[in-house]
């Protein structure tokens, strides 16, 4: 999607086509319940497991917003009263996992179990089916005259390219547990590309989705980027100066590379938001222009984004929905320039005629984040700028994109 088309989507979001579509599926259900058939379409809504309200739920929220009766499903479901406000107070369906010990905290570990668990929904009654999948929620089982489409995340991360680095950062690199996990993901990759074929549309979260969709599973997918909560973000035009970063302190966002190249740097301020197993670790490698303020609530987080010079991104995400939250507040991002945040962010050096919202480095190195820093304070970015790009990834025209691509292929009759 280019820009002047997610500008125009972002000033008429909820206007024209997104209206009309809304309108026209509500009429074909309506002529179809009165052509005689027994009942109108019925749908399902599978997601892998329901623990948080994050990235992957903000898409449940908004397929349950487009199909308020379909009926929710979840290997586990221990979503807390008020993450489930957010997905319309919906109890899932779940699966035997759901009641193994030590399930609520320990439900990965049961990852070897989920192929069997997914399989055992019965989907007979439903003639839509969609998947939000980054694991095993694509496996469900459904028939000939059943339409199953997996709005796919990513595959399976650490089941494919990512294997060795999951490995190496679990502590699975040697000995008998390596032997074990490396069979057991050996079976799960098997297991992922045979349920591949019970997919009839796959839509990725991304163009780089896409291509890893196109070499696992050999298929081709339709790119609809995930929802973004822009409503809740303003923009502020005046920035301090301060950077800011913010992740769940785990080894594959990087957040040590961003620690190491602020501590090379004195004379500029960092700060980090979030917590996570490698806390103490990055805690060792920090100076005292950088301050660690651990988990905050979503209002700090914003209030951080908004005011902040810049947001730093060195991971390497299938989407990232960070770095565009930032720019709906109006401020640039640097970022790792693979994965999503080449769809997410205009880079100053290849925006061509587009206005750019961020500078992109490709190495993952603290040198490099280094070099990226001092680049970027050469060069203006324009709030707005950043504001209406980011627009272009908000839940209407997630919305719209999603009718569109039923209505494209006449899925809803």
């Amino acid at each position: 999607m280019n820009f002047a088309v997610l500008s125009s989507l972002g000033k008429h979001m909820m206007e024209g086509d997104f209206s009309n579509l809304l309108i026209k599926e509500k009429q074909r259900t309506d002529i179809s319940a009165n052509a005689g058939h027994p009942r109108p379409m019925r749908v399902a809504v599978v997601h892998e497991w329901l623990i948080s309200y994050a990235g992957s739920e903000r898409v449940v929220r908004e397929l349950l917003t487009l199909f308020p009766q379909a009926d929710l499903f979840s290997v586990v479901d221990f979503l807390s009263p008020e993450d489930r406000t957010n997905i319309f107070n919906k109890k899932a369906k779940t699966s035997f996992v759901q009641k193994l010990p030590f399930a609520k905290k320990k439900y990965r570990s049961y990852l070897p179990l989920m192929p069997m668990a997914i399989e055992q929904f019965d989907f007979s009654e439903y003639d839509l089916v969609i998947s939000s999948s980054h694991a095993v929620a694509k496996g469900i089982l459904t028939g000939p005259d059943q339409t199953h489409i997996c709005y796919c995340h990513t595959p399976i991360r650490y089941a494919w390219d990512f294997q060795h680095r999951y490995l190496r950062d679990s502590g699975l690199s040697h000995g008998l547990k390596s032997i074990l996990a490396r069979l057991v993901l050996h079976y799960i990759r098997l297991w992922d590309v045979r349920t591949a074929s019970g997919v009839d549309h796959f839509i990725a979260n991304s163009k780089y989705i896409g291509r890893r969709i196109e070499k696992v599973y050999g298929r081709k997918s339709t790119v609809i980027h995930p929802p973004v909560d822009i409503e809740n973000f303003s923009i502020k035009q005046q920035k301090e100066d301060f950077y800011v970063t913010a992740s769940r302190m785990v080894p594959y966002k990087r957040i040590d590379l961003i620690v190491e190249a602020f501590a090379k740097m004195r004379d500029r301020r960092l700060i980090v938001i979030g917590d996570g197993p490698d806390m103490k670790k990055i805690r060792s490698l920090a100076t005292d222009n950088i301050t660690f303020l651990g988990y905050q609530s979503n209002d700090v987080l914003r209030d951080h984004l908004q005011r902040a010079r810049a947001f730093v991104f060195a991971a390497e995400e299938d989407f990232g929905i960070l770095p565009v939250e930032a720019q709906a507040c109006g401020t640039p991002v640097i970022a790792y320039g693979k994965g999503g945040a080449l769809e997410t962010v205009i880079d100053l050096e290849n925006a061509g005629a587009l206005e750019p919202t961020g500078l992109l480095f490709y190495e993952q190195t603290a040198d490099a984040v280094v070099a990226a820093v001092e680049s970027f304070e050469k060069h203006e970015f324009k709030p707005s700028a950043c504001r209406i790009w980011a627009e272009g990834f908000s839940s209407a025209v997630f919305q719209q994109s999603f009718m569109a691509f039923l209505d494209q292929y006449k899925i809803v009759k």
